[in-house]
């Protein structure tokens, strides 16, 4: 690592360096063993002074389960998490600190205790066999889907009557029927109410679900709500989490919503892992990502990649990789080196680790010291309890120069020196492109960074003369090889593992 790189000349737009909070695991402000919104606020210089200038909160709205993705309330905090008070104090302190705020926005379905849901069951079984349901009767009928066929596995027989409902991750998760108007009507109010309060966006969940292969339908629930939350805020941003194919993700912003989560990248089997342990070669991570940039941009030319390595859902980067320093290194300057803006999952900038598939696992308590215990959470109840963390906690990596910390640190503040790497679009450069090594010339506006990359095992020399980064100097660089990144003569020198910025 190396650059005099300093300086955050980002722009205050919706390109930032976002950080995913799971606040059940994260910091205990009171002593109760569950992290807490208190808690947040207090490590907002932990996130800030790691270079993220985002937050992305999972779930905080009432809920009966832990990770809390089955509302109970729209308009409320969980009590397990503090106080709306809590959550207005969290929202003010972190804009005190130029950090926004999204939070997570789960429409697809609720929980099967929301008063909704109840209200509807309990009409149904209230309900003469010969009648058909009547909204003007109990309109949070027609919020779901109720039928009298069991059309799949997805759906479930309503206790008491001859009603089934569509629960399409749970019989405990029943999904909301978003052609209906009137619910259309509430949940623009839940923007509204929310967007009040201070929050910066949304992380849309399961979009994909909204109607089942429906992409039209799908689409156009998203773009009614941006278009509704940008008409209150005009700085409001949406990344929506379309977990498909490259073709599916690219099709969703049509939607004219700002941002889709990279799932092509993304992952144990994505393009950065696989490049970052050496199964596939610079060049053709290079040119998927130009590929992909340039396809997005003709559908929609406003968009900002979500890019990010691993989330809540998958196991940890330290588990992908086998717990190897230098290919986690590796993988987060892929991470850094792409244009959007980067999502790091809490614990990823220490190279924490998961066990298993079990989704309890994937969302431990942050490892802070050994030394002290204070605000360390005890996790989900029905986590293994056995997971021994084979990294060092963050305080001591926080003094290690030479850390994961350190180095995620650094590649954020890269970004945060040259907007141009999140904001510019991108182009390969031939002559400098071959296998494990390859080339790429961002421009943003009049500002122009190169991005040179060496993902093999071994030091190799570019010649630069009769390029377009000849005049060019090494503004910084991430190497996990040996040596330095330099130039001489007009010679490259690019150690093992490593990504380089020339200015």
């Amino acid at each position: 690592m190396s650059s005099s790189a300093s300086v955050n000349n980002a722009p205050d737009d919706n390109y930032r360096n976002y950080y995913e909070v799971f606040v059940y695991s994260f910091y205990d402000s009171d002593g109760d063993g569950t992290g807490d919104l208190k808690g947040v606020e207090e490590k907002l210089d932990y996130i800030a002074e790691l270079g993220c200038n985002g937050i992305w909160l999972m779930p905080v709205m009432p809920s009966p389960t832990y990770h809390k993705y089955d509302v109970t309330d729209y308009m409320d905090i969980d009590a397990q998490y503090g106080s709306m008070e809590d959550f207005e104090s969290l929202i003010r302190t972190a804009h005190d600190k130029h950090i926004r705020v999204i939070m997570d926005m789960v429409i697809n379905h609720t929980s099967s205790k929301h008063p909704w849901f109840v209200s509807a069951t309990d009409y149904l079984k209230g309900l003469p066999a010969e009648d058909e349901p009547d909204a003007s009767v109990c309109p949070y009928v027609m919020y779901y889907h109720f039928g009298k066929e069991k059309k799949d596995s997805t759906w479930y027989p309503v206790a008491g009557t001859q009603y089934y409902y569509e629960g399409s991750f749970w019989s405990e998760m029943p999904d909301l029927n978003l052609a209906n108007t009137d619910l259309v009507g509430e949940l623009d109010a839940v923007a509204d109410f929310w967007i009040d309060k201070g929050v910066d966006g949304f992380r849309m969940d399961a979009p994909l679900h909204y109607e089942e292969n429906d992409k039209k339908f799908n689409t156009d629930v998203l773009k009614h709500l941006y278009e509704h939350c940008i008409g209150r805020n005009p700085d409001f941003y949406m990344v929506s989490e379309v977990w498909g194919s490259e073709k599916t993700i690219e099709e969703y912003y049509e939607s004219e919503t700002p941002s889709m989560f990279d799932f092509t990248f993304a992952q144990a089997e994505g393009d950065i892992i696989k490049t970052a342990r050496g199964a596939e070669k610079a060049e053709k991570f290079v040119r998927r990502m130009i590929e992909i940039q340039k396809a997005r941009q003709e559908i929609y030319p406003e968009y900002i990649n979500a890019p990010f390595i691993t989330n809540h859902d998958m196991a940890r980067i330290s588990n992908a990789l086998n717990g190897k320093s230098a290919d986690m290194k590796m993988a987060a300057a892929l991470l850094f080196s792409m244009d959007g803006s980067p999502f790091i999952y809490y614990g990823e900038e220490i190279g924490f680790s998961s066990k298993g598939t079990k989704d309890e696992n994937k969302r431990l308590a942050m490892y802070w010291s050994d030394a002290d215990k204070a605000g360390i959470c005890t996790g989900p109840e029905d986590a293994d309890r056995d997971i021994e963390q084979k990294c060092e906690p963050a305080d001591m990596q926080m003094k290690d120069p030479e850390s994961l910390y350190s180095w995620y640190k650094y590649g954020l503040t890269l970004r945060n020196t040259y907007p141009e790497i999140a904001r510019g679009k991108s182009e390969i450069l031939e002559e400098l492109t071959d296998s494990h090594v390859a080339a790429l010339k961002r421009t943003y506006g009049e500002n122009t960074i190169y991005i040179v990359y060496n993902t093999g095992k071994e030091a190799t020399e570019l010649i630069l003369d009769g390029t377009e980064p000849a005049a060019c100097k090494v503004a910084g660089y991430m190497s996990a090889g040996e040596g330095n990144c330099e130039i001489t003569d007009g010679v490259l020198r690019l150690p093992a593992k490593t990504v380089a910025y020339l200015k």
